[in-house]
């Protein structure tokens, strides 16, 4: 069998990578993944507001010097809470692609079109493959138009690309009301890769201090099926590559995604559940399933459950909302609930 799959340009042994997570921070936990046989590595993010701190001594264009917003920044992390500063990102990088032959791809976290982006060119000349840009803002001012926000990250996206030559992969949430017209306008302003989804950190509140705190889980199957229906709409429709995130928990989660149009497949949650050494049992159980059904090649398999060649793919959508639906209430009355009462 025959794994191996393109992602950005590069020719992968399978689709399995490490996303961004822990395992980035030492070297020691990096080598591990590449013994273990992950495809590919995808460092920790550098966040917007560490740059222009860095960069012009400001936090979203307040100083933090500045008495008036001391309240505001202050639920911001201090400099020491990161794992690495700027300049100590660039050598953990470079560092990093003497230490493994895999490709090792930066990460950005940011919101707006603005001077850190250049620090682009930084993580390219500290010998990133590619660059991971992930795109992560909850608009909450209510006068802010959808258009608007739209038009501004594929605005980051466009200035991106004019800054690096090394292709750059938007990871993105799927919080729009049309996805799909904002994938295409992602493609458009040159986008190499799209991944599916970012997850929504979303903190909880001390009844006690009556603050908020921060809430992190680790993803499971349960995200996965939003990835999947987002992966099977857009495969075939859109240039750039495409990877999940999120919601990787088994084996059987990576066939779905590569079935339905994955071209890698991204792994946190289940790494750090099970350790570096579950890629492998991923990469088995992925040879074992091709086996059984007779493909010799991931290429052959990606997108055979995705809507390429769907006259209508949102009637397909809707066609199985309610046999999902029908399913359901057949369930309710196995089990002596009528859902029509």
């Amino acid at each position: 069998m025959q794994t191996a799959t393109s992602y950005l340009g590069f020719r992968l042994p399978h689709p399995f990578i490490a996303g961004a997570s822990p395992f980035g921070h030492q070297l020691e936990t990096i080598r591990r993944l590449e013994d273990s046989g992950c495809a590919a590595i995808v460092l920790h993010s550098l966040f917007e507001e560490q740059l222009t701190s860095t960069m012009e001594g400001r936090i979203r264009h307040m100083d933090p010097g500045d008495a008036t917003f001391a309240e505001t920044l202050g639920v911001f992390p201090g400099d020491r809470d990161y794992p690495f500063g700027p300049d100590r990102y660039a050598e953990h990088l470079r560092r990093v692609k003497e230490a493994v032959g895999i490709p090792v791809f930066g990460s950005l976290n940011g919101t707006s079109p603005e001077s850190w982006l250049k620090f682009a060119r930084i993580i390219e000349q500290a010998g990133a493959d590619a660059l991971e840009l992930n795109l992560y803002e909850v608009f909450s001012d209510l006068h802010t138009p959808a258009a608007a926000v739209e038009m501004q990250l594929a605005g980051i996206v466009r200035e991106m690309k004019h800054i690096v030559g090394i292709p750059v992969a938007v990871k993105i949430t799927p919080f729009f009301t049309a996805f799909g017209n904002m994938a295409r306008q992602l493609d458009e302003a040159g986008a190499d890769g799209l991944v599916l989804f970012n997850r929504f950190y979303q903190a909880d509140l001390d009844i006690t201090t009556m603050k908020i705190k921060p809430h992190v889980e680790l993803s499971d199957t349960g995200e996965l099926l939003l990835r999947l229906h987002w992966l099977a709409i857009l495969f075939g429709r859109v240039r750039p590559s495409l990877a999940v995130t999120g919601g990787i928990a088994t084996p059987e989660d990576g066939i779905k995604a590569i079935l339905s149009g994955a071209d890698a497949v991204q792994m946190v949650s289940a790494l750090l559940r099970h350790g570096s050494g579950y890629i492998q049992t991923m990469r088995e159980g992925l040879e074992r399933w091709m086996e059984r059904h007779q493909f010799l090649t991931v290429d052959e398999m990606r997108g055979v459950a995705s809507f390429e060649r769907a006259l209508d793919p949102a009637a397909a959508e809707r066609a199985g909302y309610i046999r999902t639906l029908q399913s359901w209430t057949r369930e309710g009355e196995t089990h002596g609930y009528d859902a029509r009462r």
